[in-house]
């Protein structure tokens, strides 16, 4: 969601990360309301290109515009700091930290409420990144990629241990209950953040240190687009290519987002470096366009309009009954009538307010 906070001035220079969030919503929008409904009876396996395509465990899409939102959270902690950083003035970096801290509660909470309507909401996973962005936002790209890739190999050695001891007939539920186990207790609730989660820490902490890392390189030159093209093509193929060739268990050469493997990291981190400085390549090209600044207004509002669809869907399915579970054109179909509403609420919003409902309380609390 659109909760970094970055400076009015900078919002306008840098349309590219408003509109990679409205751009990323919508997808997340997509699949999450096709998920919701195969759990309240729509068919599944999926049996059809499209339905393979949106499958929200499976598909090639899955987790990967969760994955974006989450590089962009990262840059927009990058262009947060950055002044900062760079006067290395120690009183304006506590202030930061205290206020990356704040929100990180504030998301964190917010989430767990959220949770009781909208079982694995990512809210409460960002909550717990934004607290760590207080301490990692000083440190050097070198670290950042040592920790990123620490929660990556991390992530796939318990993956590896889990089917390991699976294999021996050992009983490892304690660690893997799916995503919607509920917590309680502190150890139930830090293997939900870290392991066994939505988007749990381990990997999705990478996907954070990426976005820092590239986030401290804003406004982008064509020559940075062209070199994080350039990296992120080569690493999503080279891991496709590793999973349909390695002669490994399926689970240790999954691209698959549930399980945790290193390959997902992999294609993940390398699709997000594509389609980040490409898309917002586009909005900055077209920067003065209707669509690109409806789409702008619509980045601005991302959190208002995340909590906004979690209730929308409970209202539309589950309290009045106009949507019923089927194929994937219900869920299709629901999530364009949603973004477009969403899209002409966010332009008329703005035109009154300079900041979307939620993000309001947001900033409050954490000023």
């Amino acid at each position: 969601m659109g909760v970094t906070g970055e400076g009015s001035a900078q919002r306008n220079r840098l349309i590219e990360l408003d509109v990679v969030r409205a751009v990323a919503l919508v997808g997340v929008c997509v699949l999450n309301y096709h998920g919701y409904l195969i759990h309240r009876g729509a068919s599944y396996p999926p049996d059809g290109f499209v339905e393979r395509l949106v499958d929200p465990w499976r598909g090639p899409l899955s987790t990967r515009f969760a994955a974006v939102f989450v590089t962009v959270a990262g840059m927009g902690i990058a262009l947060l700091t950055a002044r900062a950083v760079a006067a290395r003035d120690q009183a304006r970096v506590r202030e930061l930290r205290w206020t990356l801290l704040r929100r990180g509660v504030l998301l964190y909470v917010g989430g767990f409420l959220l949770n009781w309507v909208w079982s694995g909401t990512i809210l409460v996973y960002y909550g717990a990144m934004f607290v760590i962005a207080a301490a990692l936002f000083t440190w050097r790209d070198r670290w950042l990629a040592l920790i990123g890739a620490t929660a990556a190999v991390a992530a796939a050695a318990i993956n590896w241990w889990v089917i390991d001891r699976r294999g021996n007939g050992h009983d490892v539920q304690w660690l893997v209950s799916g995503p919607t186990h509920d917590a309680h207790s502190p150890r139930d609730e830090l293997l939900r953040l870290f392991v066994r989660g939505t988007h749990p820490l381990l990997p999705w902490l990478a996907f954070l240190c990426l976005g820092i890392a590239i986030g401290r390189r804003l406004p982008f030159t064509a020559l940075r687009r062209a070199r994080l093209v350039s990296i992120g093509l080569p690493l999503a193929a080279v891991g496709y290519l590793l999973s349909a060739a390695l002669g490994v268990h399926p689970g240790l050469r999954s691209t698959h987002p549930f399980d945790r493997g290193l390959l997902y990291t992999v294609t993940a981190l390398g699709t997000t470096m594509v389609v980040v400085p490409l898309v917002g390549w586009l909005a900055e090209r077209t920067r003065s366009s209707r669509v690109t600044l409806a789409l702008a207004d619509t980045g601005r509002t991302t959190l208002t309009l995340y909590v906004g669809h979690a209730l929308v869907f409970n209202l539309v399915v589950d309290w009045l009954g106009w949507v019923a579970p089927g194929g994937v054109g219900n869920s299709l179909l629901l999530a364009l009538c949603y973004w477009l509403l969403a899209v002409v609420f966010s332009v008329e919003w703005h035109r009154r307010f300079r900041h979307g409902p939620l993000e309001w309380v947001y900033r409050k609390f954490s000023e």
